[in-house]
């Protein structure tokens, strides 16, 4: 399960995915958050045109991996993670850079990085993904192992990272 606090207003969604599950959480204006889960327990239709966009959006990205998002978020955090937000956006699909490398074009630390990945509370949309060690995987959704690590493993190879289409 996510560390994160599932939010406990707005509408909510709850969408298959192929490795298992997003739980979306939006208000009449934007998407709250979106929150992955490993094991689908019971699917959610979407019950406001902003939820159906966004799991059309979502079916799009999962026939094709690099859709792009448009979708309005409700972006919660300081400049700095903001910053590092827009910078993990700007990764195109099919690619990676470290934490080093990302923190390198911010003026910044590795950690704080990895902090401002951690805090996303958008993943997929914003492509945290991306965003690896400079030896291995590194984390996902504030886990250094198990099914999150999976995902993120699903998502890079569905965007054909280390395939020779790249």
């Amino acid at each position: 399960m996510n560390d994160r606090p599932s939010v406990d207003w707005g509408e909510r969604a709850v969408i298959a995915t192929p490795f298992g599950a997003l739980v979306l959480t939006a208000s009449t204006e934007c998407l709250l958050g979106i929150e992955l889960k490993t094991e689908v327990d019971e699917l959610i239709a979407p019950s406001s045109p902003l939820l159906e966009d966004a799991a059309r959006q979502f079916e799009h990205f999962f026939d094709d991996p690099r859709w792009q998002f448009s979708l309005p978020l409700r972006l919660q955090g300081s400049v700095y993670r903001q910053t590092v937000w827009r910078a993990l956006c700007a990764i195109r699909p099919g690619s990676v850079k470290t934490y080093g490398q990302l923190a390198r074009e911010l003026a910044s630390g590795s950690r704080a990085v990895a902090g401002a990945c951690r805090s996303n509370d958008f993943p997929i949309i914003i492509p945290c993904h991306r965003v690896v060690a400079g030896s291995g995987l590194g984390g996902y959704c504030g886990s250094l192992s198990g099914p999150f690590l999976d995902i993120k493993c699903w998502l890079l190879r569905h965007e054909g990272y280390g395939t020779s289409s790249t």
